[in-house]
């Protein structure tokens, strides 16, 4: 950007004018305050329904107040702020206006100091499309200023700007702008990068649906019809666990934002829009149910029992000190139950005693994680959670006890008849023990310096000790069955 052209534009148009969702914010503040207000208090959408008969500015205002957004963490566009930046130092006038609630733009506005005036919708007018053409064009003249924009909705307005700035919009706005017959100028790319969307489904956290295969594995069960059916019930449990991985960080913007690692997601970051990240829980979710049904009513009603309790999860119980962890146990234990459904494999108390300890052992190592980084970076509490740091000893003491306990099942289980009748060598399985023994102590010791991932489960699939452990183990099981 030349200092001519810097020069020149406040002497041809002296106010520069720029909307706020989606254009200087990487976001929109409506589903910002909708999803936080949900995170507050599950009957927030009733209310806003309500509220919403009077109208969007009724809606927008009800949802400022009943949310808290934090203002400094907002994922805003960069480029869009240096030019804002640059066409004040060239002496030009910058004015913030938006169709989100006076209120929240005033507060960002403060925040950024790059604007000389602010409007914004006021609980009874919505500020947006036609009628903020005709705000605009009675504050500074048809033609008496250039606004930067991102959506169809900012037609009206480019129509009456002498000039027409575009932020990331596709390339059919573009075209649409362009045959205005204004000055147009293209901020951003034109097409949105596919990778985000992907990432927003956490794929690898697929990796734990593998469980359903467990039943089949345990019960020596291994035709192709077992085997097709429990494929089925992965597919179902990678639907609906991506549709509440989509919702959990729809809830937890804010406290995501806040973390050095977790403010990088696609939604929290602005790369991928809140708005797509509402319409992908609702079809992922809708997927995962028509596959589950075509698995029968046992099975679906699984998969219900599953949803409502990550939902739950989700909205409240993970602020909740051990209820969190113990619900975290169940959910992989679920999945057993929901490979077991599918299939017609009855479940042994073994399995669901050894699953119940062993993932209330990881579930804790993922609580004592957060409280050793929260610890490293000053942090007196879980950002989001129950937890303080004066429980790290506390947790660490949940997670050693409870592998242990699954390893001493898991040797009773060596002992029990009902091996016998399984695996021709069954002494062999006591491998399987003592490695766990040494996973389960080494996963706490590297959780306790500092080592450990957000998530023990994506932490051994990339972690080569963790992998090792597996082959050993896996190869204790080929012995105890073949030999």
């Amino acid at each position: 950007m030349t200092t001519a052209l810097l020069e020149d534009r406040p002497t041809r148009c002296p106010v520069l004018i720029v909307d706020l969702d989606g254009t200087l914010l990487r976001s929109d503040l409506l589903f910002e305050t909708f999803w936080s207000a949900l995170a507050a208090d599950w009957r927030s959408p009733v209310r806003a329904a309500l509220t919403l008969r009077a109208g969007r500015a009724a809606l927008k205002r009800h949802l400022a107040a009943a949310s808290v957004v934090d203002i400094a963490t907002l994922p805003y566009d960069a480029d869009v702020l240096t030019y804002v930046r640059d066409w004040r130092a060239a002496g030009g006038r910058t004015a913030l206006v938006t169709a989100s609630d006076e209120g929240l733009a005033t507060r960002i506005a403060d925040h950024l100091g790059v604007f000389d005036e602010v409007h914004g919708s006021d609980g009874a007018r919505n500020l947006k499309g036609a009628v903020k053409a005709d705000f605009l064009t009675a504050r500074f003249g048809d033609g008496g200023f250039a606004y930067m924009g991102d959506a169809p909705a900012d037609l009206p307005v480019w129509e009456r700007a002498t000039k027409a700035i575009t932020v990331n919009a596709p390339a059919a706005l573009r075209r649409r702008v362009a045959a205005i017959g204004r000055e147009v100028e293209h901020l951003g790319p034109a097409r949105a990068a596919v990778g985000p969307y992907l990432k927003a489904l956490r794929p690898h956290q697929w990796l734990k649906n593998i469980l359903v295969f467990l039943p089949m594995i345990a019960g020596h069960r291994y035709d192709l019809a077992t085997l097709g059916l429990s494929l089925m019930a992965f597919v179902a449990f990678s639907l609906v666990a991506s549709a509440v991985y989509v919702l959990n960080d729809l809830l937890d913007l804010s406290a995501d934002r806040a973390h050095p690692r977790k403010s990088r997601r696609p939604f929290a970051s602005g790369n991928v829009p809140i708005a797509h990240g509402s319409w992908m829980a609702a079809g992922l979710l809708a997927g995962g149910v028509l596959v589950s049904a075509s698995l029968g009513w046992a099975f679906l009603g699984v998969m219900s029992v599953y949803f409502v309790a990550t939902t739950a999860y989700s909205l409240n119980l993970k602020r909740r000190t051990i209820i969190d962890i113990v619900t975290l146990a169940c959910l992989y234990t679920i999945r057993i139950v929901a490979g077991g459904v599918a299939t017609g494999i009855a479940l042994s108390v073994w399995l669901l005693a050894f699953s119940v300890f062993f993932f209330f052992a990881l579930a804790a190592v993922k609580r004592q994680a957060e409280l050793v980084d929260g610890v490293r970076r000053g942090q007196l509490a879980a950002t989001g959670r129950g937890y303080h740091a004066d429980d790290l000893p506390l947790i660490s003491q949940f997670a050693v006890s409870a592998g242990y306990v699954s390893v001493l099942v898991m040797a009773l289980y060596v002992n029990s008849p009902a091996v016998g009748e399984l695996y021709s060598y069954p002494p062999a399985l006591w491998g399987i023990c003592l490695v766990l023994l040494y996973w389960i102590t080494r996963m706490v010791m590297v959780t306790h310096r500092g080592g450990m991932h957000d998530d023990p489960v994506v932490y051994a699939a990339k972690d080569r000790i963790s992998q090792i452990c597996v082959i050993l183990m896996f190869g204790a099981g080929l012995a105890a069955t073949f030999l």
